[in-house]
């Protein structure tokens, strides 16, 4: 592993390994997932992953003398709940080095090893998949599904546009990493797509994304290619009622307001994908895309953060709840966990049709409300 993986977990703006193992896991309803550390460790991922997740909850005394035992009683309380149970390793077991191994039997207890010191939520996403360890059946029929993760405010969303596409075009839905069941993730299909390349499997052959309008249709194309049965213009045709849609909206802002200044802050496919919407119907000016995930310069470090949106002085600002205390009077919408300001009760999307559709209604509304209220204050 990199040396520059090895960095501390104070305040993390971006989930570390641990929490990626974590939310890799939880999308599995037939797993139990047992966070094998303190209640900090515990309770972080709890806040941001919407599946009901388990603990140690370890204390002093058991880091002492020991947390086999403990870890052991846990088990026993959910083995008769779940067909399996993965037990995530936290920082401080690790340092100890106590072997728990023997705590695998069967294959209905598995370790992922995943401590946050490792690195970032992606590192621990793949290092439990690994664990899951799909299989590629060549005679299996179906598209995977990729790229979705519970930490993600779009998980379900997501998951839920990216089988409607592939029902519209034809295609039947395999295995979906990671929200589906174990038995069917361990034995995927020979094609994926994804809704977040940031988390790209690597399991079958890539098939392309299905973020942002452009993608979907290429990503369909190439499924039509290679897939008989998949029909491509019904998606087509969607694509063109919802572009014409977004272009009629934002040609009315246009007409009214000025394009907006904006600044980024997400993982870089998200970010990416944002900023291209915003380019093509808007016409933004984007100050600064700052990805979370960036193996040279990830943007986690809430100062530098916060100099950034005092530079770019944008109108407009997509992120977390950090970026939302920064933002002043700036309009913001939320695109990056933690999203803490709302009720999140619907499954929005963020990849798919329907997702550039939500994600540019979050926007226009969000400017045009910021808009409003700068017309209010000089009225009053």
């Amino acid at each position: 592993m990199p040396d520059d993986y090895h960095r501390p977990c104070e305040n993390p703006l971006w989930p570390c390994a641990m929490t990626g193992a974590v939310a890799c896991l939880a999308g599995f309803d037939d797993i139990g997932v047992v966070v094998h550390g303190s209640s900090g460790c515990y309770f972080y991922p709890a806040s941001l992953i919407a599946t009901p997740i388990h603990g140690t909850f370890l204390v002093e005394n058991e880091v002492i003398f020991g947390t086999e035992s403990r870890l052991h009683e846990v088990i026993g309380e959910l083995e008769d709940r779940y067909a399996r149970i993965a037990v995530v390793n936290t920082c401080v077991p690790a340092i100890m080095g106590e072997d728990i191994g023997d705590l695998a039997r069967g294959g209905r207890v598995f370790i992922v090893d995943s401590p946050g010191f490792l690195g970032n939520l992606e590192v621990g996403y793949h290092r439990a998949l690994a664990e899951i360890a799909p299989e590629v059946d060549p005679g299996a029929a179906g598209v995977n599904i990729d790229g979705i993760c519970c930490t993600d405010p779009f998980c379900r969303g997501n998951a839920l546009e990216a089988r409607r596409l592939l029902g519209l075009a034809g295609a039947t839905v395999a295995a979906t990493f990671c929200l589906d069941s174990y038995a069917t993730a361990r034995w995927a299909a020979p094609l994926t797509v994804g809704t977040n390349p940031d988390l790209a499997s690597g399991i079958g052959r890539w098939c392309g994304s299905l973020l942002g309008l452009d993608s979907v249709a290429e990503t369909i194309d190439a499924l039509a290619a290679v897939v008989d049965g998949i029909e491509a213009q019904p998606v087509r045709e969607e694509i063109a009622w919802a572009d014409a849609r977004i272009r009629k909206a934002c040609n009315k802002y246009l007409q009214r307001f000025d394009p907006p200044r904006v600044a980024i802050f997400s993982g870089r496919s998200y970010a990416d994908f944002a900023a291209r919407l915003l380019k093509d119907y808007l016409d933004a000016d984007i100050a600064c895309i700052a990805a979370r995930n960036d193996a040279d310069a990830p943007a986690d470090d809430f100062s530098v953060i916060g100099d950034m949106i005092r530079d770019a002085a944008p109108d407009l600002v997509l992120g977390s709840s950090y970026e939302q205390t920064l933002a002043g009077d700036a309009a913001f919408v939320g695109l990056t966990p933690p999203i803490r300001d709302r009720v999140l009760l619907h499954s929005r999307a963020v990849a798919g049709i329907e997702g550039a559709l939500c994600l540019m209604d979050e926007i226009l509304n969000a400017c045009i409300t910021r808009r409003r209220r700068g017309r209010e204050r000089i009225l009053h």
